[in-house]
């Protein structure tokens, strides 16, 4: 099968440069890499010796939980995926060991990709990264799904060989689909294919040790970032990426300045994993893998997706016994207010969770900072070789962002679950999906996540929390901000806090919150507005801003919703095909279609016998007639121009998701891939393509009888709907 091609730009590049597998991919240059621009660990501080010393006599530095040195901002970490606690088997034939400490760093050496194998024969002009695998691991791992979006946004020359045609989408899978291959594909695209699962299985690694003259003379190899946070609104200390490890940074082909960071989730063991296993299970693996590409078809700010290698012989403890997976996800950027907070801490802090935390680094603060300003913001209005300010500058960047972000999330009923701050991309991406939900019947207090008990971050505070999260970062920033106001708004230079005393800090921090903070939260509160009142509109079909419609339209709408318990999606699905000639009985309508309307309308409660029909039925007809004028204002405003009432259903279609991706559709669907992952693995790939497309008519929407569907048709159908009452609701925890 070929892929096709998202769109005319990724067409037009991909016959400027030809496809390549995973290992042959570009890197950027070292003015775009991280691990070049930041400061590693000193535990690892180069890719040279990370590779030489650690992987071959410490390698324990990377799997054993501590905290960094303050000036650090990743360690460099090789993927190794392994059941935790470690099973060190004795010496075979049987010796003694004098030396317990050399034989178990041995043991975790042979288990690390650090042989160097035959990268794929395709050709590259690029630098060359080298491939390479363990000695004593090979547990068995299982493509079971690849995004084809993300491959086609993010990865447009990436090769997959014939790992598509092993994913075909089926609702209904045919005995011929748990053939693992079309039999027809060639062995070099099945070499391809491998390839690509055992570098996103964390099987194999790609490094470069010995550096190169195209990188500056330096090398590269994987990292995790160190970051801190709050977690339900208590200080944690050091986190980071206690499961995550990036394996390559790349340029898009169409604009070499946007590098795509490809990072494994569930990869094994980092210096910050603290008690936990760094494992992913298959699970939570679906949950994220389906939803980051749901979010970005609805248009909302995500990390991305790319594939999932389930790794069925390794058992993983959690809830239950269950058997691990791994998943890539890409972004242009992974780094989050918790990378800032870990340089910044909070003075006075108390710990509850977490490791503890090092003492305040500040010039690692403005390392990260200008890293940030130049190569993810690429402000406009900050010049850093002109020596401009840049650190309110970078707050309002990040506090604009998160506010578009959550607007969204509230005007497509997105619940998150876990809005700590080590959880809030600085970029404004939704990041890390744990126990997350999507609203069913709505209501405004519905909380997702079971371990939430105070209900911190149900729906209707999700935009004050991320208001918390930005005070959190203006926090960490406001002492380089009050030294930039000190310099007469100019940067701070290298070494700017040396020989700093608390008491300076303190009076720069003071000053640096009074000359950010009204305007943060002025701009998070009226960005909100903003871009909450546009995305309702773009769901009701209407596109002049009126200031009344969230008092007149969008709030009454909403009321009606959580009184008369209506399902959300659905509601504006069915609000798309409303228009006022139903209304006025124009063009033949009559009561007697009104009435079917509402009708149709109330069949969105699970409850119908909790329902007051009658009392619905009035509220509905009395905000129909106001939605009904708002929709004729436009029309005499010429705000559509012709063929007004099918540019509207057009548009609103088009807003309006038919497939959801609801908790009770998760849920079947992890039970299939976890029955059967042969046949369960076209049905994730079904879900995805019908997340991908959720405005599609899915199972021929409409009035066409269920006999007279396909059986793939009626499984569609069924996976628009609205599901089981019992599973309503249903709230996962942090675990998943």
């Amino acid at each position: 099968m070929i892929r096709a091609s998202r769109n005319a730009l990724n067409t037009a590049a991909m016959s400027r440069n030809a496809e390549v597998p995973f290992s042959k991919l570009s890197l950027p240059p070292s003015s775009h890499l991280l691990t070049h621009n930041l400061t590693p660990d000193p535990r690892t501080s180069d890719p040279a010796s990370f590779f030489s010393d650690v992987l071959s006599r410490t390698p324990s530095v990377q799997r054993r939980a501590r905290l960094l040195s303050p000036e650090a901002h990743f360690s460099y970490v090789n993927p190794m995926p392994l059941e935790f606690p470690y099973e060190i088997a004795p010496p075979d034939p049987p010796e003694v060991v004098t030396d317990k400490a050399e034989y178990i760093e041995q043991w975790l050496s042979d288990h690390e990709a650090r042989i160097p194998t035959e990268a794929s024969s395709a050709p590259s002009s690029n630098v060359h990264l080298h491939k390479y695998i363990p000695k004593s691991r090979n547990y068995r791992r299982e493509l079971i799904a690849l995004s084809e979006t993300c491959v086609n946004d993010c990865l447009p020359l990436l090769d997959c060989g014939d790992a598509f045609d092993t994913l075909k989408p089926a609702l209904v899978p045919s005995k011929s689909d748990k053939g693992e291959t079309s039999g027809s594909s060639s062995g070099e695209a099945q070499h391809v294919r491998q390839e690509l699962v055992d570098i996103l299985s964390g099987h194999a690694s790609l490094m470069i040790p010995e550096g190169s003259d195209r990188l500056g003379g330096k090398g590269f190899a994987p990292w995790s970032l160190r970051y801190s946070g709050h977690q339900f609104g208590v200080w944690a200390g050091q986190l980071g990426d206690g499961r995550a490890i990036s394996i390559l940074a790349t340029p898009h082909p169409s604009d070499p300045d946007t590098t795509y960071e490809v990072q494994l989730k569930g990869a094994g063991r980092t210096p910050f994993s603290r008690s936990a296993d760094g494992l992913a299970v298959l699970r939570s693996s679906i949950r994220e893998y389906l939803c980051s590409e749901a979010m970005h078809a609805l248009g909302i700010p995500t990390t991305r997706s790319l594939a999932l290698v389930y790794l069925p012989e390794m058992p993983v403890i959690r809830e239950r016994l269950e058997r691990a997976c791994v998943t890539t996800r890409v972004a242009e950027t992974f780094i989050r207010i918790g990378n800032f907070e870990a340089l910044s801490p909070p003075s006075r802090a108390m710990f509850f969770f977490g490791g503890g935390q090092q003492h305040a680094n500040y010039e690692a603060l403005r390392i990260l900072g200008e890293w940030t300003v130049k190569r993810i913001f690429k402000l406009d209005n900050v010049s850093l070789d002109a020596g401009d300010a840049w650190g309110k500058e970078l707050v309002l960047e990040v506090a604009r962002r998160n506010a578009r972000m959550v607007a969204a999330w509230q005007a497509y009923g997105f619940m998150h679950g876990v809005i700590n701050t080590d959880n809030v991309s600085i970029a404004g991406l939704t990041i890390d999906y744990g126990p997350y939900a999507f609203m069913d019947v709505f209501d405004p207090c519905h909380i997702c996540n079971h371990s939430d008990e105070e209900g911190r971050y149900a729906y209707n505070k999700q935009p004050n929390m991320i208001l918390y999260a930005c005070r959190a970062l203006l926090d960490a920033l406001a002492p380089l901000i009050g030294a930039e106001i000190a310099l007469g708004h100019k940067a701070v230079q290298r070494g700017w806090a040396d020989n700093v005393n608390d008491e300076t800090i303190s009076e720069w921090r003071a000053a640096g919150i009074k000359e950010v903070g009204s305007t943060m939260n002025q701009i998070i509160e009226s960005t909100c507005a903003s871009e909450y009142g546009m995305a309702l509109r773009r769901r009701l079909a209407l596109r002049r801003v009126d200031p009344s419609d969230q008092r007149t339209i969008f709030q009454p709408l909403l009321d009606m919703m959580e009184n008369h318990r209506l399902d959300f999606h659905g509601t504006f699905r069915k609000l798309a095909l409303f228009r006022p000639n139903i209304l006025r009985g124009d063009d033949g309508s009559s009561a007697t279609a009104l009435e079917g309307f509402i009708a149709e309308l109330l069949k969105g409660t699970p409850e119908p016998e909790r329902l007051d029909t009658g009392k619905a039925t009035e509220e509905w007809l009395a905000w129909l007639e106001t939605y009904a004028s708002r929709i004729e204002s436009e029309k005499i405003g010429g705000e559509w121009g012709e063929d007004f009432d099918e540019s509207r259903e057009r548009a609103a279609l088009s807003a309006n998701p038919r497939f959801v991706l609801r908790q009770w559709l998760l849920e079947e669907v992890i039970k299939k891939v976890e029955d059967d992952p042969a046949t369960g693995k076209h049905v994730l790939a079904k879900v995805m393509q019908m997340a991908c497309s959720p405005f599609k008519p899915w199972g021929r929407e409409g009035d066409t009888p269920d006999n007279e569907l396909s059986e793939e048709e009626r499984e569609e159908r069924r996976y628009c709907g609205l599901g089981e009452r019992r599973m309503l609701g249903f709230q996962c925890s942090c675990s998943s």
